[in-house]
């Protein structure tokens, strides 16, 4: 099975080639979000990588019902379309209600729907209905195999625009464990695959009211998906994620982003040649 091509503001995901969506976790100011996407498309231009800036407007599954949550929505959507406007690359954010669906869908480029909520049909089905290219994070909770179901959702509500996202697996309290089997077996459903390195690197509700991580675990993590074969890396990244307002510590710090995306890229490129759309194949190479 060929893996669907989607093309994005003239490049292609799905081609072969390595995908880039990064950004800080939240819209903190419309300042660090162009400070972020204007620095990662440089670094991604130089690697002729396609960039997708990251940023969520509203971060509704906090541990703690104080922790910062975003901008909302109408100003969230307004940073988004300035930051777009500014930089030219194309955005994507996450949308936890299905009526957020359409006015998200008329300012970025690709929907994302959180790991906690990819089997809620309704929003799933909102998500389809705008169009876009939808990235579905794979639930800590679901077997790999099951995702296909949420893809039928999407298709059979008239969009088969579809990235799956591997962002761990629960292993025991306030651990993830990132089964690379999983991506193997994803990519049989012939989709584009992306690698969530920081999450995976995350330790949920670790650190009391918030969510703990060691972003150093997302170099080796990442660099071991490329082997597997994926289509797209993504990753948090911050100036300074110590004080950032939220997923500060499995965020990268925003100045190692280039050494971050050099060892992926030279896995990638390296193994690139091995990787096939199913096992069948690899065995047959």
């Amino acid at each position: 099975m060929s893996i669907r091509q989607f093309d994005l503001n003239g490049k292609i995901i799905g081609d072969g080639s390595l995908a880039v969506i990064a950004g800080p976790c939240s819209l903190e100011s419309l300042e660090l979000g162009l400070r972020v996407a204007k620095f990662l498309k440089r670094i991604c231009d130089e690697r002729n990588l396609n960039y997708i800036f990251k940023a969520s407007f509203d971060k509704a599954n906090r541990t703690s019902v104080h922790a910062y949550r975003g901008p909302g929505l109408e100003k969230g959507l307004e940073q988004l379309a300035e930051i777009k406007k500014v930089t030219g690359v194309p955005v994507i954010t996450d949308i936890h209600e299905s009526y957020q669906a359409a006015p998200v869908g008329e300012v970025v480029d690709v929907i994302q729907i959180p790991a906690f909520l990819c089997r809620q049909t309704d929003l799933l089905v909102a998500a389809a209905k705008t169009g876009k290219l939808i990235n579905i994070k794979k639930a800590q909770f679901l077997a790999p195999e099951d995702m296909q179901y949420i893809a039928a959702k999407c298709r059979e509500a008239g969009n088969d625009k579809v990235m799956f996202c591997e962002r761990g697996t629960f292993m025991g309290y306030h651990r993830l464990v990132a089964d690379l089997t999983g991506i193997i077996k994803m990519r049989e459903f012939g989709y584009p695959i992306i690698f969530d390195a920081t999450h995976s690197a995350q330790r949920p509700g670790s650190l009391g009211g918030a969510s703990g991580g060691d972003y150093r675990l997302a170099f080796p993590l990442a660099r071991a998906a490329a082997a597997v074969g994926i289509d797209g890396v993504f990753a948090e990244t911050h100036p300074n994620p110590k004080e950032a307002l939220s997923d500060g510590p499995n965020m990268i710090p925003l100045d190692k982003m280039g050494k971050f995306l050099d060892q992926v890229l030279a896995v990638h490129e390296t193994c690139k040649d091995f990787v096939e759309n199913s096992i069948e194949k690899q065995e047959q190479k």
